[in-house]
């Protein structure tokens, strides 16, 4: 395929969430092709890709919906892509980071941002010695998790021993976990900052009250078309059941630059950092990093603006920009 045709290649695999981008890139006549990454096979001895950009949407909670393979394979064939010198959105780094969450912390630590005290386990057995060098309550999250999956609450030392003792804890695809001090924050809410090519896009405060931890930003504000089936799914109606709602905010100024400095040392170029607000110190904790941003449901009536609009935007210059780069590295190859 001629480079010229500038095809894009979106790496997905959540049947549901990307709807909006690919309507925004049929709005615009782009040429793109949709790569099913829960199924995927790629020639690593060949010389040029039929791609000259490839935006990538794995997600972490792929594992929930049968898809854990995607995960481990993207590594390899992102790897792939990069060495053709394919231009990727959110390639290797971020892809790298968005999965592990271990090394989020290690991340956040190394640029001098705080989070909740915690410790990293590699088998059940050692989460009672992390929990009793933290404060209860205090979750454990599975390394490789996404949209709040594999996140579980102990308030009290007997429940956490309880659970332990009758193997009621899974440690996830990759059998590591974050044993992780619970944080009440303050206003009952977190906030997720989204950027988009290493700069603050919006932010909102999404509610909770502390039991749900599935805040995927997709499904909040989201009204179905048809009753929500999925385990997990929920509707407008359902969140104040859940505890959920969101608003639009502007975090302090402060919280912005470190938001920025964390997602360009992340190598991230769309994604979302969510922080809180720890009640009982007024200190900023940060503890998630993803790299995989759907952007909040219904956006124009909640932030104020289409996301995906600016997104295909910014896919359209960074094509303009890749094309050539590729062009030229392949008659280097050839």
């Amino acid at each position: 395929m001629s480079q010229t045709q500038k095809l894009i290649g979106i790496y997905y695999e959540h049947p549901e969430w990307f709807k909006p981008l690919f309507a925004e890139l049929d709005r615009r006549g782009l040429p793109y092709e949709k790569i099913d990454a829960a199924h995927h096979l790629f020639d690593p001895a060949e010389t040029e890709s039929r791609y000259s950009l490839v935006v990538n949407r794995m997600s972490s909670s792929a594992y929930l919906r049968g898809h854990g393979q995607g995960i481990f394979h993207t590594a390899g064939f992102l790897t792939h892509l990069e060495r053709l010198g394919v231009r990727v959105i959110n390639g290797t780094v971020a892809s790298g980071i968005e999965t592990n969450k271990a090394r989020q912390l290690d991340l956040l630590a190394g640029l001098g941002l705080k989070f909740p005290k915690s410790r990293v386990v590699n088998h059940v057995s050692r989460i009672p010695d992390a929990a009793q060098e933290l404060r209860f309550p205090l979750v454990v999250k599975v390394n490789i998790g996404g949209s709040g999956a594999g996140i579980v609450r102990f308030d009290t030392p007997a429940g956490l021993h309880a659970a332990v003792e009758a193997g009621q804890i899974d440690l996830g695809i990759d059998q590591t976990a974050l044993v992780q001090e619970f944080v009440a924050p303050r206003g009952g809410h977190i906030t997720r900052v989204e950027t988009l090519n290493g700069k603050f896009l919006y932010a909102m405060k999404v509610y909770t009250t502390g039991t749900s931890f599935n805040l995927c930003p997709a499904e909040i504000c989201q009204i179905p078309d048809e009753p929500a089936t999925t385990e997990g799914d929920f509707c407008l109606t359902e969140a104040p059941k859940k505890g959920i709602q969101v608003e639009a905010t502007t975090p302090p100024a402060e919280v912005i630059e470190a938001v920025e400095r964390l997602v360009a040392a992340a190598k991230i170029d769309v994604g979302g950092i969510e922080y809180l607000v720890d009640d009982r110190t007024g200190e900023v904790l940060f503890y998630d990093i993803n790299a995989l941003s759907n952007f909040v449901a219904d956006a124009v009536n909640v932030v104020g603006f289409d996301p995906y609009a600016r997104f295909v935007d910014y896919l359209e210059e960074q094509l303009a920009a890749a094309a050539p780069a590729v062009q030229e590295l392949n008659l280097v190859n050839s």
